[in-house]
């Protein structure tokens, strides 16, 4: 008797262990995918400030994506029986155009004028972004006399307030290691007089803009075609042809695509592997268990990995204006995000009272 208490006790604990496992898991995912788009913009921008060419680096980037995501796909997803019809190849050319080509592309261009600081607490504003289009492709409702609505339409304004605030404002160096960047602040005018920061600004608000537009099609087709992991792969495929003519087209120069064992090799793997292939598979497996808002959550985490980081290793000044801005956008992405899980809960409920409504009329 005694042995078998000892059993049943071992398996409790047994079980317990692998619940709790079970229940970390996707905030493990989350964070580590956090660290990995810091890591990112971080070897991005010591990439770019070598001088290489950002547009070698798109395709590159999306050819090492390709063969990382496809192997992935051979091993989870060899056994999926959907068919690819003309419609998921026109949405997969869209995907590689919006997230390749103009998404990807922009964001190097806007990283080059700017820091990866900068355009990590910028990119906060994707979920706002991809609310306001899918508002207006009729994929959701807003209800102003609802709290959700509410939340959502608030948190949209102060993300937007906070982008501007970053733009036009940016105040004294807060934070710096660095001798030069406080003489510089102190004899710099609080608004944004620099063309090239302006400049970066908008081309990374046109990246994410894009990047948003990417999502909303990203959730059409992965109905079409339910195989989250071979259709980043045809992504990336995509993105891969896509962003190589252009290349041809805009960068004349064969020695552009020479990679060597430095950063110019590191960029692109990182961008591919790291990026399109363990974090987006990562991700996958946490919005399957926690859902997308759980996911998007912890965007933020990696926007205080990335000033640290680049505080440290790069030299860059943290400064009062951009601090304050990204305050707000975090602050509204939170909000957009309480008003997104709002709704959810509301229809849930709404879908319960129809169904015991429906189960009362039958019993009558």
């Amino acid at each position: 008797m005694e042995d078998l208490k000892e059993e049943s006790v071992r398996g409790g604990r047994g079980s317990t262990k692998q619940e709790v496992c079970k229940e970390l898991k996707p905030y493990i995912y989350c964070i580590f995918s956090s660290f990995c788009y810091a890591g990112f913009n971080i070897v991005s921008k010591v990439y770019l400030d070598k001088g290489m060419s950002l547009y070698v680096l798109v395709a590159y980037g999306h050819a090492f994506g390709t063969l990382a995501t496809a192997f992935l796909a051979f091993l989870f997803e060899r056994k999926n029986d959907s068919k690819i019809s003309v419609p998921i190849l026109r949405n997969v050319f869209f995907l590689g155009l919006l997230g390749a080509v103009l998404g990807r592309t922009l964001f190097y261009a806007g990283l080059e004028h700017t820091s990866p600081a900068f355009a990590s607490a910028f990119s906060n504003l994707i979920p706002s972004i991809t609310v306001i289009l899918a508002v207006l492709c009729r994929m959701e409702k807003l209800q102003i006399s609802k709290r959700s609505s509410q939340a959502k339409i608030l948190g949209t304004i102060v993300a937007f307030a906070g982008a501007t605030l970053m733009i036009l404002y940016k105040g004294i160096a807060l934070i710096s290691l660095h001798n030069h960047h406080s003489h510089q602040s102190a004899n710099s005018s609080k608004v944004f007089l620099d063309k090239d920061s302006i400049k970066g600004s908008l081309m990374l608000g046109v990246s994410y803009i894009s990047l948003s537009a990417f999502y909303i099609l990203q959730t059409i087709t992965i109905k079409m075609y339910p195989a989250p992991i071979t259709l980043t792969s045809l992504t990336c495929l995509s993105g891969t042809i896509l962003s190589t003519i252009m290349t041809a087209s805009l960068d004349h120069k064969a020695s552009s695509w020479k990679l060597s064992w430095n950063i110019t090799l590191l960029a692109p793997i990182y961008s591919g592997v790291v990026i399109f292939g363990i974090t987006v598979y990562l991700q996958t497996l946490a919005i399957r268990q926690k859902g997308p808002v759980f996911m998007t959550a912890f965007r933020p985490l990696s926007t205080v990995i990335v000033a640290i980081t680049g505080l440290f290793l790069l030299g860059d000044a943290l400064y009062f204006g951009g601090v304050i801005g990204a305050m707000m956008i975090i602050l509204g992405l939170y909000a957009t995000l309480w008003g997104k899980q709002r709704e959810k809960a509301e229809k849930l409920s709404e879908q319960t009272m129809s169904v015991e409504g429906t189960e009362i009329k039958q019993e009558k």
